[in-house]
Order: C-alpha cells, then sequence, then structure tokens
C-alpha cells in the first residue's frame, strides 16, 4: 500500500489509504492531501477524507485537516461570490442603467443589489439570466440609438419600452 501512496497521485487514492496516511503521521503525506484539498474542496479527495474525519477522534491531525476542509471551501466560495459580483457588475455597466433602475427592472431592491456587486451575496441562477437579458436588450437598444445618432442618455421610458417590443428582445429565441 505504501507504493500506491507513494506513485499514485492523492486524488485517484481508495478511501482505506487516506484513512492510512492520516493514520501514519507522516507530514509530506499529510501536506499531499491538504494540496488536493484546496484544489478542490469539494472533490473526490474532500469527501474522502470528510468520511475519515466521521469516525476519527477529534484531535492532531483530524482537527487540522477539519479545518483545511472548513477554510478551502470558504475561500472557493468567496471567490466564487466575487466573480459572480464582476460579472453582476459588467452587466450593470453594459446595461447603461443606475443602480436603482437596474434593481428595479430585474424585480430585486436596490439593497439587494448592492450585496450582489459587494460579492456578499451571489444571486440565483434564473436572477442571472434575468440581468443578461436585460443587459443584452438596453445594450442593443443604446446600440440602435447610437448609430442613429440620438444620444442615449435623451431616451425616455416609452422610447425605451416601444423598442423592447419592436425589437422583440423580450423573446429568447
Amino acid at each position: 500500500m505504501t507504493v500506491a501512496i507513494d506513485d499514485t497521485p492523492v486524488e485517484f487514492w481508495p478511501t482505506s489509504s487516506i484513512r492510512s496516511a492520516l493514520e501514519t503521521g507522516d507530514i509530506s503525506i499529510w501536506q499531499r492531501i491538504v494540496v488536493a484539498i484546496k484544489r478542490d474542496p469539494y472533490g473526490r479527495t474532500a469527501r474522502q477524507v470528510e468520511e475519515v474525519l466521521e469516525t476519527a477522534a477529534p484531535q492532531g491531525i483530524s482537527k487540522a485537516l477539519n479545518e483545511v476542509l472548513v477554510r478551502a471551501r470558504s475561500h472557493l466560495e468567496a471567490n466564487e461570490r466575487a466573480e459572480a459580483a464582476r460579472h453582476v457588475q459588467l452587466l450593470l455597466e453594459r446595461s447603461g442603467l443606475g443602480e436603482q433602475e437596474f434593481a428595479s427592472r430585474i424585480g430585486v431592491a436596490r439593497e439587494h443589489l448592492s450585496a450582489y456587486l459587494d460579492a456578499s451575496v451571489s444571486p440565483a441562477a434564473s436572477l442571472m439570466i434575468r440581468m443578461r437579458r436585460l443587459s443584452d436588450r438596453f445594450a442593443k437598444i443604446r446600440a440602435q440609438q447610437t448609430s442613429a445618432g440620438t444620444d442615449v442618455d435623451d431616451r425616455n421610458e416609452d422610447d425605451v419600452e416601444s423598442a423592447d417590443e419592436y425589437s422583440g428582445a423580450e423573446s429568447d429565441s
């Protein structure tokens, strides 16, 4: 079994090898497990470590690996929220709308949009689709008005709505 641990990437180890590695006390092996967890905090190795930790005494390496799991997952989730926030910001900017108007048109309070933009909360996938559609619609309207020589800031609500209806932008064909 030592050969399998030495030669095989951690991600391919069976759970029994993970359990043995945690019981041996070899820090170089533990480090390999930690690297695998950090690389994929919800992946196979992380799940195997969770399974082993369920039956392990809460001390030493088991406490440390549990902390690695918690921190790696927290870090991943924060990065995902930041990525979603950047995407929401791009959609907002592309739409040309102010934050209040954008929030209103996607059906959320201004405070919720702010939470998405500052990465404290991630919007639901369906809301991201709604944001993209709104951004697409207004980007298209702005492009049409710019090419027609109309100042985008001079538009009024009726112009925008009639342009929406005319362009058929509401349908996703």
